[in-house]
């Protein structure tokens, strides 16, 4: 009886070992891409939805509103 249980918390420490396991930075992610390339699009799509918007042009105005 003890080998048995012996046995079976040995299997469930196994099992949890490779469960904590991560994925490597090469292998695939998301889309098809890797994920250190997935990481580096999540940072740069991050530093774009944190600029400021661009003032608005000439072209964003209506046709029939004066120039200042």
């Amino acid at each position: 009886m003890a080998t048995r249980i012996w046995h079976t918390a040995l299997l469930t420490a196994a099992f949890m070992a490779a469960a904590g396991c991560s994925r490597t930075d090469n292998e695939p992610g998301p889309g098809g891409v890797t994920v250190s390339e997935a990481k580096a699009l999540d940072q740069a799509a991050e530093m774009l939805e944190s600029r400021d918007a661009p003032p608005p042009s000439d072209a964003d105005k209506p046709a029939g509103e004066p120039p200042r």
